[in-house]
């Protein structure tokens, strides 16, 4: 395994929870142009590869970096593209640079698109959570690069929810394309971390490793509370739905709806027949966000959590999984049609015991008891690959 890390930027400083604008690694250019020089370049990125003001790309170009190709995850290139909308493959309007999609024809690089380039540049800002995908987009990009002879370089950026770690963690029944690696829900690491854990652990095809290189931030730690610059999907545009994502996101494999199609995705839940709640919505189609949004057209009842997602940042460091166990609870009597997509929910969670713990009636304290032990177990695995002062 080949690791590099620039120690010059570990020199950080220790901060009290705030809202912190911490040095990304994208920014600290003199750290990695050098690596970059003569070399053919492919740039992971999206909206959020920013530096500054101006994208990492135009970035690079102005520096003479030979970028020849741009690979985007799942929304595009722009961010432009609904959650599970395939992207096609295109051309750069800006630089003339081709676009290689990993969210359509093949999410992993092939040989054919690895071909003839030195090194692979990924840094798209990630939000912490499992089955946000574009931890899975970088897993696929470093197996393609060990595959291929090629070298990633990862510029970190700060986790929003890196203040934690809870969930259960993934069995590998499960393993799909939001929830490769055997983590929990929240794993408490930046995208930097992520990539040490995923190349330390030989998770990899045929437990291979390929030549990594993070760039680490400045003035940032895991008790840092961060507020993202760019949105990094359509659905997640505040800061309240990025807190409150890891908990409503397992609504997706069921009837509820989390206000896609609305003004306030993933900060409401509800459903036309809940028993409970003071708040109601109507999803309603909004163009590049949510076009056919579940429950669309039908006024649903539930809760609002902005408000709570507010104390969040200071107060709260857990999954929640009362969102859930209150709406089974008070569905529709044929509590058999609250999970629409059980296979889909079981990827979401990991493991099909979640759902059939909340079938049996189990309590939050039962459930999370459950998966206690091995989330300890990641804990402490977790601890070898971090780059930042922890939160404990």
């Amino acid at each position: 395994m080949k690791n590099r890390i620039f120690l010059i930027a570990l020199l950080i400083t220790i901060v009290t929870p705030t809202i912190g604008q911490p040095v990304v690694g994208a920014a600290y250019m003199e750290g990695y142009l050098p690596m970059l020089e003569g070399k053919r370049v492919a740039v992971c990125a999206n909206q959020t590869s920013m530096v500054g003001m101006t994208h990492l790309v135009d970035t690079l170009i102005v520096r003479k970096v030979n970028v020849v190709s741009i690979f985007c995850p799942e929304h595009g290139f722009r961010g432009e593209a609904e959650a599970g909308a395939s992207i096609s493959s295109s051309v750069d309007a800006k630089t003339g640079v081709p676009i290689v999609s990993l969210y359509g024809k093949n999410k992993k690089p092939t040989p054919e698109q690895m071909k003839g380039l030195d090194v692979v540049v990924f840094d798209i800002q990630d939000v912490g959570c499992r089955f946000y995908t574009y931890i899975s987009t970088l897993s696929y990009v470093m197996e393609a690069a060990a595959e291929n002879g090629v070298s990633v370089i990862v510029l970190d950026r700060p986790n929003p929810n890196g203040y934690f770690v809870d969930g259960p963690v993934l069995d590998l029944k499960f393993k799909s394309f939001v929830g490769m690696h055997p983590v929990p829900v929240v794993h408490g690491m930046t995208i930097g971390e992520y990539a040490r854990m995923v190349n330390g652990e030989g998770w990899l095809s045929n437990g291979a490793s390929c030549e990594l290189t993070v760039v680490p931030m400045m003035d940032y730690t895991h008790r840092t509370r961060y507020s993202l610059p760019v949105a990094p999907s359509p659905n997640l545009q505040t800061d309240e739905a990025i807190y409150l994502y890891p908990s409503l996101c397992l609504f997706e494999g069921t009837a509820v709806s989390v206000g896609r199609g609305t003004q306030t995705p993933f900060q409401v839940y509800g459903h036309p027949s809940l028993k409970t709640g003071d708040f109601y919505f109507t999803p309603r189609p909004i163009k590049g966000v949510s076009e056919n949004p579940p429950q669309k057209g039908l006024e649903c009842r539930g809760f609002d959590l902005t408000d709570y997602a507010r104390q969040m940042r200071d107060s709260i460091n857990s999954f929640n999984i009362s969102y859930l166990l209150t709406a089974f609870e008070n569905f529709p009597q044929n509590q058999t049609e609250f999970f629409t997509n059980s296979a889909f929910f079981d990827k979401l969670a990991g493991t099909d015991q979640l759902r059939k713990q909340i079938f049996s009636h189990r309590t939050e304290a039962e459930i999370r008891a459950s998966w206690q032990s091995q989330l300890d177990e990641f804990k402490q695995m977790r601890k070898k690959y971090l780059l930042y002062p922890d939160f404990e």
